[in-house]
């Protein structure tokens, strides 16, 4: 392999993507790679990944619905996270009687 020639397809290649981050879709590969993962990675991963031909760039429809669901992912775990985190306190009957006072009889 002309390593010269390799190294001057993957920077003509990143050359031709316009943003900095490029959504990739894997193909199947002889060492078990799975097809159709999509993926958003560096141009300059993209650009190896392409030439070397385990993966083809994404439509840009496929790459707005994926980061799309992507965001979406994040929002729930966000929110999940801020869940997680609210205080819990424990409180005996004894504790919440005198709390409240004369309010709460049995």
């Amino acid at each position: 392999m002309d390593l010269k020639a390799y190294y001057a397809k993957v920077r003509e290649t990143a050359a031709s993507y316009q943003s900095k981050d490029v959504v990739i879709v894997s193909r199947a590969t002889g060492d078990g790679g799975k097809a159709g993962v999509y993926t958003e990675v560096p141009k300059a991963v993209a650009a190896m990944m392409v030439v070397e031909g385990t993966a083809e760039l994404a439509k840009e429809e496929e790459a707005e619905a994926f980061r799309k669901a992507r965001a979406s992912e994040k929002e729930r775990v966000d929110r999940e996270q801020a869940a997680a985190k609210m205080p819990l306190s424990v409180v005996t009957t004894a504790e919440l009687q005198r709390l409240m006072g004369s309010r709460y009889q049995d």
